[in-house]
């Protein structure tokens, strides 16, 4: 298996430089690795302090983490804070983030790259979020004795760790100082290996954030005079399918107003939604004109609106189940005590199985189920408020888990001020 690892780091950086000739996110990708050690020498020469690295692939996973580096940055005031992303969807949208110190890419993963990379880093400590397994830089930052963590980790049986031929794989867990997991099936996964001895389940940090996220979020003047007191959809990282699936139901109720996040907001995509929904406008046209507070549907031109949207719901349509991957982030919704409704793809994601299972959310294979779903729902109020409280008291019964890997953190004496 070490060798497909190797043949693996190896191409990819080359499909990626043929791919960037052709598509905006690989060229990102290739050009913020350009000369990056240089960049990141030049950034870190003349700082003294201890520095905590925190590695996320993409933006979903920085969102992940957040709770724990707010936590850290608070308790060790005296560090700073270095994070690292794969992905340009992450490297993006939160280079300036001001919970960091320094934002750059990952070098791709190479003896020699994680040799650099942490020479002129020199952490004190390294967090890895959810599915980060990197070989040449967990071995490397074992070598060195530099405490490493896994962070809201999730493991499944079907994964190569726990395949016969996962040798490989199965050692580069034991690079980890302690693996904190969400749950207890990841737990005994774990434990099924050899490693329940460094190994915890601590929950699932995203809880912490939508909760922190939900308490800090804004009202929007010209959103509330848009939902006028009437009922809203809020529908959030829609796809294609998801539109045309809720577009059936738009029609057919032109008394209920939509809120529509498109997951890609490229023109292509936005003038499909206008297309698509009645009586659309563009975000930005909307709060540049107030007299389109007429409209029937409002559909979100920019990136990072989303999680603070769905206070203005009656319902959450959580978009993406009606792709491979499944559903997006449910529970940035779920926070705000509003039913949720998507649909067929979710079950790879246990909060979406548990509020299913708890009559919080709905789910519905086609447009035409969709549309009875939602009309079912509109016109029963005990049923939303009752399905609201139950996904409200989900997301609080879940929250601690940055405060139990702090603690960890702290009683093992990892950081010192």
């Amino acid at each position: 298996m070490q060798w497909l690892y190797q043949l693996f780091i190896w191409l990819y950086p080359i499909i990626a430089r043929v791919i960037s000739l052709v598509n905006k996110k690989a060229s990102l990708w290739v050009s913020g690795r350009i000369d990056l050690f240089s960049v990141m020498e030049k950034a870190l020469n003349k700082n003294k302090q201890p520095i905590i690295w925190m590695h996320c692939s993409s933006l979903g996973e920085f969102e992940q983490g957040l709770p724990v580096a707010e936590k850290l940055k608070t308790s060790f005031p005296n560090h700073k804070i270095l994070i690292s992303f794969f992905s340009p969807s992450g490297y993006t949208v939160r280079k300036n983030h001001p919970i960091a110190d320094w934002v750059f890419y990952l070098p791709m993963d190479s003896k020699s790259n994680a040799a650099l990379f942490i020479k002129i880093v020199r952490p004190s400590l390294a967090i890895f979020i959810k599915y980060e397994f990197w070989y040449f830089y967990l071995k490397t930052l074992q070598e060195q004795k530099i405490p490493t963590l896994l962070v809201s980790g999730v493991f499944r049986k079907d994964q190569v760790f726990f395949k016969s031929y996962g040798g490989f794989y199965r050692n580069m867990l034991g690079y980890f100082s302690h693996l904190f997991v969400q749950d207890q099936s990841a737990y005994q996964l774990l434990q099924s290996i050899g490693y329940e001895g460094h190994s915890s389940i601590s929950g699932d940090t995203r809880f912490d954030r939508v909760l922190e996220i939900a308490q800090q979020a804004k009202t929007d003047e010209q959103l509330l005079a848009f939902c006028n007191h009437q009922r809203v959809i809020v529908a959030g990282s829609t796809w294609p399918d998801d539109d045309k699936a809720l577009q059936y139901f738009a029609i057919s109720n032109p008394n209920i107003k939509f809120i529509i996040a498109p997951h890609s907001i490229n023109n292509t995509r936005i003038q499909d939604c206008l297309t698509l929904y009645p009586n659309a406008v563009r975000y930005s046209n909307f709060i540049a004109s107030p007299h389109t507070i007429s409209s029937q549907t409002i559909v979100i031109d920019n990136m990072g609106m989303l999680s603070s949207l769905y206070q203005y719901a009656t319902i959450a349509y959580i978009g993406g189940g009606f792709t491979s991957d499944g559903i997006h982030n449910s529970l940035e919704a779920a926070v705000y005590g509003i039913p949720l409704v998507f649909g067929p793809t979710y079950k790879k994601y246990r909060e979406a199985i548990e509020l299913i299972e708890a009559k919080a959310a709905f789910t519905a294979k086609d447009a035409s189920e969709i549309k009875d779903l939602l009309e079912d729902l509109l016109s029963n109020t005990t049923i939303i408020t009752e399905a609201g409280k139950i996904a409200g008291d989900y997301v609080k019964t879940k929250q601690g888990a940055s405060n139990r890997i702090l603690t960890y953190i702290q009683e093992n004496r990892l950081l010192i001020n």
